[in-house]
């Protein structure tokens, strides 16, 4: 099927988002769980600021990001950590209110839907199990199996699996990582100001509209996706 054909009335043809603080309420578990695991293992603990910029990233380069004092060799057991912590937290985390209607209403429309995360795949897998969003997408990258953010490539392998070209693809996220990655890929994008970085930061990348909850991002959507 030819996609660009079939959805040639729309702005764009395929929407991907961001998991965590996008569609997640997970900024405030994920910081958390990295504040604990730096002091597991003897590190100085980041300020909220710090441990928040780096969600989206990879699981690696964040935790190196966030914790500049642990030593490299130490850095397997800071992930374990992070994980341990991040599994008793995430059954407190939830889908952000509004993002059901949200994501069915662009179905309804055609769009086709991906996720572009920073998550490993079985923890993307999971937290769609967990959300009860198993078959809602029809696509999505992890880091742990291409590049992570803000390299473009998962975006770039999202375009070449649907034959869609950069400027029929929409990106949104809520982290200058996730726009930079849009950018890199000659893709537009839309920052949520609900989740790690705040406006002012998303506006630093140019993204077409900065949505201060999901139901403005809904609004937004459905007057120019």
């Amino acid at each position: 099927m030819n996609y660009r054909v079939a959805m040639r009335a729309r702005q764009f043809d395929l929407i991907a988002f961001d998991w965590d603080g996008t569609l997640f309420d997970s900024t405030v578990a994920i910081t958390r769980s990295i504040q604990l695991a730096v002091a597991d293992v003897g590190g100085a603990v980041p300020s909220d600021e710090r441990a928040s910029y780096v969600i989206g990233m990879a699981l690696m380069p964040a935790l190196a990001y966030a914790a500049p004092d642990v030593p490299q060799e130490k850095y397997t057991e800071l992930a374990n950590r992070y994980h341990y912590h991040y599994f008793k937290l995430q059954e407190q985390v939830t889908l952000f209110q509004g993002v059901l209607p949200m994501l069915d209403a662009l179905r309804e429309r055609g769009h086709l839907l991906a996720v572009a995360t920073g998550k490993s795949r079985r923890g993307l897998n999971e937290a769609l199990q967990q959300a009860d969003l198993r078959g809602v997408f029809d696509s999505s990258r992890t880091a742990d199996e291409t590049a992570g953010k803000p390299n473009p490539l998962m975006l770039q392998e999202l375009m070449a699996e649907f034959g869609v070209d950069p400027e029929r693809l929409l990106m949104i996220g809520d982290t200058t990582h996730d726009l930079e990655m849009a950018r890199n890929a000659g893709c537009a994008s839309v920052g949520v100001a609900y989740g790690a970085h705040a406006p002012e930061q998303l506006q630093t990348c140019s993204p077409l509209h900065v949505a201060q909850d999901v139901a403005q991002l809904h609004q937004w959507l459905q007057a120019h996706a």
